[in-house]
């Protein structure tokens, strides 16, 4: 990182050759706007369009159709930061922050306090990237995923109003579970005859008795298992025709548990929980480092190793066997060397990553 910035040795003597924890820190705890004294700051709005941008440019051409998925997941806190409230589902002190992935792709991390609904926030943030999107591809068709802690009115009804398509999973209840009793007595019957799994799909129009602004297409699938009832709901703006509800189900709204992995990759692989700094705006840069790790890996992955056996791999993965590597650097007045070790074993990987960026670059 220091050859590549220019920074191998410091420009005064008492000066380490890359940014240290100090300047860090200034750029962490900055105020809002640059004063005589806090002179290192950040643009929210940059950083937020920025990794929109960068998925944008990861495509030669617009596809036809993309998926954006949503989740909110646990922060764990150890101290007494500001915005640190109890979570009851996690049981634990904790944020809540707000990712948005396309597939591999990092689209938004926003940070937020855990006293809210898991939804908090989602209509604005899907607005904002929707709307850079379709500058750059104005006729791309957009599907949103997610779990049932984002099927709200406010959010449905922005989707219908702005042509964005969505798929959320929808919490039971008496008034759903009894909508399809049949189809979960049928599904019992068949498990309890065969001692396997069972399950039926239903497809209906239903609507909440206050909550809902109008009514919409609900998939149940009517399981029983392990010799229990377990049905699941969908709510969805796709037509019947389009997708049936086995189809609806089992193939596209399933795959949303990939993000979980996206998500786990962020948090485990590049530290995205080291939010321990007092203010919210300091650790929602924190949350950006570990964010913008994670789209450079992702862009090593898919431009450098596409070719190799880690063209699927984690981050984790990566960053163990490509990237912490010890190398001895010797610097002259023509030239910088890196010694890799000889007994490193993914030469080929290494020198197929620098072959595809060098000629990405040259492009």
């Amino acid at each position: 990182m220091a050859v590549l910035g220019g920074k191998l040795e410091a420009r005064r003597a008492n000066c380490a050759p890359l940014a240290g924890k100090s300047t860090l820190n200034r750029l962490e705890l900055s105020r809002q706007e640059p004063t005589r004294y806090h002179k290192i700051s950040y643009d929210t709005a940059a950083i937020e369009g920025l990794l929109v941008d960068l998925f944008l440019d990861a495509h030669a051409a617009a596809p036809s159709q993309i998926t954006l998925d949503l989740d909110a997941t646990d922060d764990p806190l150890h101290g007494q930061q500001e915005g640190r409230f109890f979570h009851g589902y996690y049981d634990t002190y904790c944020y809540l922050p707000l990712y948005v992935f396309c597939g591999r792709h990092l689209l938004a991390a926003k940070l937020r306090p855990a006293n809210i609904d898991a939804s908090a926030g989602s209509v604005e943030e899907v607005a904002r990237i929707v709307s850079q999107i379709r500058r750059r591809w104005p006729k791309v068709r957009i599907l949103l995923r997610a779990d049932s802690g984002f099927a709200r009115d406010a959010l449905m009804a922005w989707c219908e109003n702005n042509s964005v398509d969505f798929l959320f999973g929808l919490a039971k209840n008496t008034r759903l579970n009894a909508e399809i009793a049949t189809e979960l007595a049928a599904a019992q019957e068949q498990s309890e005859k065969t001692g396997n799994p069972a399950r039926r799909f239903k497809d209906f129009t239903w609507r909440t008795l206050k909550s809902w602004s109008c009514e919409r297409r609900v998939v149940a699938k009517a399981e029983w298992t392990g010799g229990a009832a377990n049905p699941r709901f969908v709510v969805t703006s796709l037509a019947r025709e389009e997708h049936e509800a086995r189809h609806l189900y089992e193939k596209l709204y399933c795959a949303r548990g990939e993000m979980e992995n996206r998500i786990k990759e962020c948090q485990l692989d590049l530290y995205a929980d080291r939010t321990s700094c007092h203010s919210m705006r300091a650790n929602q840069l924190r949350l950006w480092f570990a964010s913008m790790a994670y789209v450079l890996i992702a862009a090593l992955r898919r431009i450098g190793l596409a070719h190799t056996q880690f063209a699927r791999a984690s981050c984790g993965t990566i960053r163990l066997k490509l990237l912490k590597i010890g190398a001895l650097v010797s610097t002259s007045v023509r030239r910088i060397k890196l010694a890799m070790p000889s007994a490193f074993p993914h030469q080929a990987e290494y020198q197929a990553a620098y072959a595809a960026l060098t000629a990405t670059a040259a492009a």
